[in-house]
């Protein structure tokens, strides 16, 4: 039960990535609102935005809570200090919660701005046609769903194959469904209609532009996850960064590591201080 207790937290993390998600799509549609001078002109087909938490994004969320675990149940009770991390609420402050947030808001200003610079100013396709707004919703939309994909699969710690199945089914699924959505009749599938198989997947813009915009999105959390781990590192990543090293099994059960203990020895010297 006390293990249990433990991955209660990662509901947290939970919650702070629906904040992501949601505010990494939404500010895509705010961006494109301002672009058309607030023209009404969707950024995105009705289904799309209809199917984002539904289909693309949701299940990846789901096996997150469920499923993850950044140390095992056994570390757990060997080293109680773990469950600090809930009690002096670092896994949901608001720092955290607006970091999420910040990420979102970031992640959607390169997603819009690298998308409609790279594609718009030139020739989208090879007979010289250019980048409609039906292309360019289509195209900006494959770069959100495999951004914020891609973003769960750098926050995970423990992989299962349940995990990979949703995340990259999910980006899997997108396409199919760009697929047999777009081949129905016009009057169904409207701004849709056919706009990958003839219009995207021809168009090696297309595939560039999703590619480096995801990586150009990925690379804040990646580049402060890798700072924070070196330099401020949190109570799970040490016991991590000891398991990684082969370092864990020396210790005895009641033996912590000597970066724990610093940290236990600093935490004690605040309090008798306040």
């Amino acid at each position: 039960m006390k293990s249990l207790l433990k991955y209660v937290f990662f509901i947290c993390m939970q919650i702070c990535y629906f904040f992501y998600k949601n505010i990494a799509f939404g500010f895509t549609l705010f961006w494109f609102e301002a672009y058309a001078s607030f023209s009404g002109q969707p950024a995105y087909n009705d289904w799309y935005m209809s199917f984002y938490n539904v289909f693309f994004t949701s299940l990846p969320v789901i096996a997150l809570g469920v499923f993850d675990q950044d140390v095992s149940a056994r570390l757990c009770l060997k080293y109680p200090l773990l469950y600090q991390e809930g009690v002096q609420n670092i896994l949901f402050s608001w720092p955290r919660i607006l970091g999420w947030m910040s990420n979102g808001v970031i992640g959607s200003i390169i997603i819009f701005f690298f998308t409609t610079k790279s594609i718009i100013p030139q020739a989208f396709r090879r007979d010289g046609q250019v980048t409609d707004f039906e292309v360019l919703g289509a195209t900006m939309y494959t770069s959100v769903v495999w951004a914020v994909n891609c973003q769960i699969a750098l926050s995970i710690n423990y992989f299962t194959w349940i995990q990979h199945f949703f995340i990259w089914g999910s980006i899997i699924f997108w396409y199919i469904f760009l697929v047999i959505y777009g081949s129905l009749s016009p009057t169904v599938s409207t701004t849709a209609y056919r706009v990958l198989v003839e219009a995207c997947a021809p168009s090696v813009l297309y595939w560039l532009a999703t590619l480096l915009g995801v990586i150009s999105t990925l690379l804040p959390y990646f580049s402060y996850r890798a700072f924070q781990t070196r330099f401020r590192p949190l109570y799970h990543d040490i016991i991590q960064q000891k398991r990684s090293e082969g370092l864990e099994t020396d210790d005895t059960p009641n033996e912590l590591p000597h970066r724990v203990r610093d940290k236990i020895q600093h935490l004690k010297m605040g309090l008798r201080r306040s």
